[in-house]
């Protein structure tokens, strides 16, 4: 790729294309292709996802703010499927820091809505343009690496007979 034609991508779709490649490597298996072999973004498999990563011990103020912002994209838009999004998924820090100082969050998604991007930048992005820059700093500097992902169906639910 020459210089010339660098200049011409956009500076959300490179900055949402070296998020997705730094903070969601685990997760690349599990982003489906939409049938004209384009990525689809990040989509989950089953009813549920487990998604387990880890912050920076002096930027989880940062961190929360950021998923205090995601809940706001997907809450108020006006996709019925962002909503279905917000009402599925919860973020839980991890009570002790791990062995190396980092904090664990675990995002906890259920019910997967099937098809629907958990790209959490994109979202960003599209509800907040004006403050995207901003949010990704406060993302990308909270943000140490990602730890698991498991995906899946509920087999057993002790709570029904």
């Amino acid at each position: 790729m020459t210089r010339r034609s660098v200049k011409w991508i956009g500076v959300r779709e490179l900055v949402g294309a070296l998020l997705m490649l730094l903070a969601l490597p685990s997760a690349l298996s599990y982003a489906r292709q939409s049938d004209n072999g384009a990525s689809a973004g990040l989509t989950f498999e089953g009813d549920t996802a487990l998604w387990t990563m880890a912050i920076k011990p002096d930027k989880t103020a940062d961190f929360e703010k950021v998923m205090t912002r995601l809940r706001d994209a997907l809450t108020h838009s006006d996709d019925p499927q962002r909503k279905q999004q917000a009402a599925g998924w919860r973020v839980m820090k991890i009570s002790k820091p791990m062995p190396d100082g980092n904090i664990a969050y675990v995002h906890i998604i259920h019910p997967v809505v099937q098809g629907a991007d958990y790209t959490i930048m994109k979202a960003l992005y599209k509800a907040f343009p004006d403050e995207g820059q901003a949010l990704y700093e406060s993302y990308r500097g909270a943000f140490d690496k990602n730890l698991s992902l498991a995906t899946g169906s509920i087999v057993v639910d002790m709570s029904k007979q």
